[in-house]
């Protein structure tokens, strides 16, 4: 689908791939017209919960530990004001734009399903600014994850106010006001439970989620692809990936990396060149052999935490919360518990993955276990080095990620007077895996680069359709073998073909049938 087409806000849950293509690719966002009735509607119940002398949360009460303080009509207004102010105390570097949009889509979303009691105004306003390329400054520090990623989430809102600083469509940091006045769109004056349903929502953990995910899908089927063209360089057998073993144990996801297995490797020559009797090693191993095994055991984490996510995009989250009935309830939905543990539960598994392919690139560089490449792929042993320092980089990179799996969801701190005494750290789980899923692609790229070379070195055997693609398409941007020459520009090329999704792209279209 287009990054022109619109994303409708407000009829149902947006899905993952909307996600994507409004936070990373821009797209538009359209909020119904019944939808806005509807959130019109809910807004009728909270003015009149506002003229009730008995107090109510989050409307003329003040909130946290606050909670049975009662503000008087005329302090509302401020009060609003002060909510989001005070929240909005993000600090360190800031976080990627499609982070940020991730965050607006996801909030003005919960906004529009009519359950949370704002105005249309809010709705509309969140809607412009996406639509206007403004994206508000939000730091990296500052959400625990349990009343929602509360800090984040207050710098969005504060933008809408006209205040703190953004974005615009150019990428130009400007204040608010300015970028505001420039788009022709009003700041927001929050009024009675407006505040509050801004800032009560897991949408930064689970916008990173849905990237995540989307990232993975890639990924992954570039893993296997990396994975093919070890074990075919390095003269591995595809026998192992037989599907009436696979069957044996019926995982899905290992099936389904098997499978990639054996179409990349269907028609290699190299594969078959040493099929025969004469081919005396009993197995390969188990970088190579159990491939489909790991890559799997990812593939079933993605599957899982997919599952969680389409539950929370399909959730409402506020507190507190107005019923159906029209009754407004304090409730306990804004804990990111669930999306903080699929999140880590990723990371565990993108270390995974990117150990077990920097084992394959170690295997291709010494020639006690490479099956006749020379040493470190090197042109002349003695004189060159080959690509002995980019194993050395794969596994720098895999030891920060083995640090990086390391769960922040069991972390807890407690905060407001001991009211809010468990959080979920989802926030910060959601990071990790964001560098995690970057630290994997330059693994799987340092792999295809030394995998690359070593099939050339096979020559005159021939590698099959799909793994010579992807070595012809790492010669685009990548010298082959030959003297030593500056590596780091190779290792950023092939990355960028990883991260951009071509490597597993040029694969795809040339895998056996």
């Amino acid at each position: 689908m287009s990054s022109s087409t619109p994303v409708v806000v407000g009829r149902g849950p947006v899905s993952l791939a909307d996600v994507v293509r409004v936070a990373r690719h821009g797209a538009p966002v359209i909020v119904p017209a019944e939808a806005l009735e509807r959130v019109a509607e809910t807004r009728r119940v909270i003015d009149g919960l506002a003229s009730d002398p008995h107090p109510h949360y989050g409307v003329s009460t003040g909130f946290g530990a606050l909670a049975t303080t009662f503000i008087a009509p005329e302090r509302r207004l401020q009060l609003q004001a002060s909510l989001i102010r005070s929240h909005a105390a993000g600090t360190g570097p800031e976080v990627e734009r499609e982070v940020v949009r991730g965050l607006q889509l996801l909030r003005l979303q919960t906004l529009a399903s009519g359950r949370t009691g704002v105005r249309p105004a809010v709705v509309e306003t969140y809607a412009a600014l996406l639509n206007a390329g403004i994206t508000p400054v939000v730091r990296e520090y500052g959400s625990l994850g349990c009343s929602g990623d509360l800090a984040p989430l207050a710098h969005i809102a504060l933008a809408t106010m006209g205040e703190g600083d953004v974005r615009d469509a150019q990428g130009t940091l400007l204040p608010a006001a300015d970028a505001l006045a420039a788009a022709a769109i009003a700041p927001l004056t929050l009024v009675e439970k407006e505040g509050l349903a801004l800032i009560n929502g897991t949408d930064g953990m689970l916008g990173m989620l849905a990237l995540a995910l989307h990232d993975l899908d890639t990924l992954l089927l570039t893993a296997d692809v990396a994975a093919a063209m070890s074990i075919e360089s390095q003269l591995g057998t595809d026998a192992v990936f037989a599907a009436d073993l696979m069957a044996l144990r019926p995982q899905a996801g290992q099936s389904i990396s098997a499978a990639h297995l054996r179409a990349l490797l269907a028609d290699s020559p190299m594969v078959a060149s040493h099929k025969g009797p004469e081919d005396g090693r009993v197995q390969d191993a188990y970088s190579l052999r159990c491939s489909p095994q790991v890559h799997g055991a990812a593939r079933d984490t993605v599957a899982h935490a997919e599952t969680i996510a389409l539950r929370e995009l399909s959730s409402v989250i506020d507190n507190p919360v107005i019923t159906l009935d029209g009754r407004i309830e304090s409730n306990g939905n804004f804990h990111g518990a669930p999306v903080a543990a699929v999140l880590d539960f990723l990371a565990i598994s993108v270390a995974d993955v990117a150990s077990v392919s920097e084992r394959r690139t170690d295997r291709a560089l010494d020639p006690a276990r490479s099956h006749g490449l020379p040493p470190f792929l090197a042109a002349e042993v003695g004189v060159d080095s080959g690509l002995m320092i980019a194993q050395y980089a794969a596994a720098g990179i895999v030891s920060e990620l083995k640090r990086l799996a390391v769960p922040a969801s069991v972390d807890s701190i407690p905060s407001s007077a001991m009211q809010e005494d468990h959080v979920s750290m989802g926030w910060a789980a959601a990071r990790k895996l964001r560098r995690a899923i970057d630290g994997l692609s330059r693994v799987l790229a340092i792999e295809i680069l030394t995998a690359a070379r070593a099939l050339d070195l096979r020559a005159p055997l021939e590698a099959g359709a799909a793994t010579g693609a992807v070595r012809d398409l790492v010669r685009t941007v990548a010298a082959g073998p030959g003297p030593d020459h500056y590596l780091s520009p190779d290792m950023e090329a092939v990355t960028a073909l990883v991260q951009s999704g071509q490597v597993a792209r040029i694969a795809k279209e040339h895998m056996h049938e």
